[in-house]
């Protein structure tokens, strides 16, 4: 039984990792795009590089604060799930979890 429960706690352990590392790609990727948005705003209002193409041509201040807030929010949550709750947090609340369980499934 005690086997089974470590493989079981190993297959969670990875499971969470995953999602941990998909959502890291998720906002790396998301910071990227940002940027170049960001670049490309600057050139647009500052430098007067004409951008008359559709997705460019309508970044604006408006747009820009929308995204940008949005891409803060983001930022905080990565913040919060990474410092506040890291590993140590994850591995007790599964070990908690795992000792409810194994308690519901004892028989006597």
């Amino acid at each position: 039984m005690e086997i089974h429960r470590n493989e079981y706690q190993e297959k969670e352990l990875v499971e969470i990792a995953r999602r941990k590392v998909k959502k890291l790609k998720g906002f790396y990727i998301h910071a990227f795009i940002y940027l170049i948005g960001v670049l490309v705003f600057i050139l647009k209002e500052y430098f007067g590089v004409p951008f008359n193409f559709f997705p460019l041509k309508h970044i604006n201040f408006f747009a820009l604060a929308i995204w940008s807030s949005i891409f803060f929010i983001s930022a905080i949550d990565m913040l919060i799930t990474y410092h506040f709750f890291g590993e140590n947090w994850e591995e007790r609340k599964i070990k908690r979890i795992m000792e409810k369980e194994s308690k519901k499934q004892n028989w006597k």
